[in-house]
This record gives C-alpha cells, structure tokens and sequence, in this order.
C-alpha cells in the first residue's frame, strides 16, 4: 500500500532531497571527481605520468609522482624528490604507510587539486585517485529523473531473518562481498507482490537496498540502483522509490559498485526516480 501523502508534498521533497544528492555528487570529493583507481601488487611500483610509470597517473600530474610499495595488506607511499604532498588536514606528508579504508576514514594524500587514498576490497589493494578539477565535474549537466509519484512510495513488511544471515553481493570487479541481510521487504505495486532483501553496512542506521527492475533495459542505468530506507518499525518499512539513484559507476568507470543480489532483480518497470546519464 502507498504511504498517506499528498502528490505535491512528495513532488517538493522528491526535489529537496535530489538537490541535496545532486550537491554531494558535485562536491570536491563527490564521484565525479574520480579520475583513476590502480590495483596494487605485492612490493614496488612506480607511479606518475610519465609511460614508464607502473601505475599510469592522469595527465598534468608530475612524471614521477613517487613510489608505492605493497607488502601484504599494508601500503605505504614515498613521494618522488621534489615532489611536495599533504596527508588529511594538510599536514606534510614526506613517506611512510598510509591508512586504508577498511576501518573507517583512509589516510588521504594531496598534491594540488588531486588526491589519493588506499582502498581494500576483498584481497585486492587498491590507489583511488580523485582530481577536484575533473572533466566529469566540470561538464556535469545533472541527472533526468521521473516525476516524483505516490505510487512508487510504498510500505513494505519487513520479515526478519530467523537466524543471523548473510548475503553474497556481487560487485563490477567480479567478486563478491558478505554483507549483512536482516530479512526480507514484502510489498504490493499494482495488485502484485514483491520482495527485496535490503543488507546493513558497517556504521549506517539504514536499510540499503541494491536493486534491478525492467527500466534498466532501457530508461535507467543498466547494472540497477540503489535506495536507502530507515529501519523497520512496528513491522514496516517505507520505501520511496522515487530516491532511487545511480551508482557510482554511472558516472565513472573506476568506481568499485556493488550489484543487486540474487532475488533483486524485479520483474515490473520502476518508473520512479533517477534514467540514465549520458550514455551510461
């Protein structure tokens, strides 16, 4: 059944909220800053512009940027001579290890308008770099989105998981992540049922639902969506379809996204929320 909600309350904060989301996208550490992601192997390589770099940084970076060095699960970077870096609140950054994103907040290294930091997925290390003065920022020209709609804001019963379960949740790399999966969200969009299993990530108070539907052959991107949603309450959860956004690898191609699960891929058209962008 629809939440109780008049169509031009929802249409305004249908809009309040994509601002919000279109702010963060466009902000200097948003996904449109993304400019390169390099996967490290076990001791050194070499970075920056120059062709012999072993991890090929983008143009306009210095030619010898410095070197990285793997050794297990850990990495550090030492700075190429004369080349002057900054680590998290500006501080200098001469050499040493730098924390990954596996517990939290990464250690992140600056040089001008680029940045980069160490990302951990599954056994792979990873370099991600961001550039504040991107071309996909700088062209950025916003995302179409269907008329916001009460049809598509629905409330869902929420079955728990009877015991404590996980849920393989594949991602573009071809591997597959364990996250947690609560139980599953039941509701009814034009006299049919349907179910989605949301999963829990490490620190968040939401629901996070990765999702396909029958638009994604043609109106919206083609790898699915993503939605959020607060927690079950009294049994039930609201989830506002009209929210449902791109991933980031709608926009860049060095993003790491996961993809909707086995038994999320819905057969009916979600016509709510974020089409495709460009010609992802």
């Amino acid at each position: 059944m629809s939440t109780p909600t008049t169509p031009e309350d929802l249409t305004a904060s249908t809009r309040a909220w994509h601002e919000q989301r279109l702010q963060r996208l466009q902000s200097e550490e948003g996904w449109l800053t993304l400019v390169g992601l390099f996967w490290l192997k076990e001791g050194e390589q070499t970075a920056g512009s120059a062709p012999e770099s072993e991890l090929d940084f983008p143009a306009g970076t210095p030619a010898k940027l410095g070197t990285f060095t793997r050794k297990g699960n850990t990495v550090s970077f030492q700075p190429a001579p004369g080349v002057q870096f900054t680590r998290n609140n500006n501080e200098p950054f001469t050499g040493g290890e730098l924390k990954t994103d596996e517990k939290g907040s990464p250690d992140v290294v600056k040089l001008g308008s680029l940045n980069f930091q160490v990302i951990l997925r599954g056994d792979k290390l990873g370099v991600r770099v961001k550039d504040s003065q991107a071309q996909a920022r700088k062209e950025f020209h916003g995302i179409e989105t269907y008329p916001a709609s009460p049809t598509w804001k629905v409330t869902a019963r929420f079955e728990p998981s009877a015991t404590p379960r996980t849920l393989q949740v594949p991602n573009v790399l071809g591997t597959t992540e364990e996250m947690k999966a609560p139980g599953t969200l039941v509701f009814t969009v034009a006299g049919k049922e349907y179910r989605l299993t949301p999963v829990e990530e490490e620190g968040s108070n939401q629901l996070f639902i990765i999702f396909a539907d029958e638009t994604n052959h043609d109106a919206t991107y083609g790898a699915g969506r993503f939605l959020y949603s607060d927690m079950p309450k009294d049994g039930q959860v609201v989830l506002d379809f009209n929210r449902s956004y791109n991933p980031p690898c709608a926009f860049t191609r060095f993003a790491t996204c996961p993809l909707p699960p086995r038994g999320n891929r819905l057969a009916v058209r979600v016509e709510a929320g974020e089409k495709r962008y460009g010609d992802h």
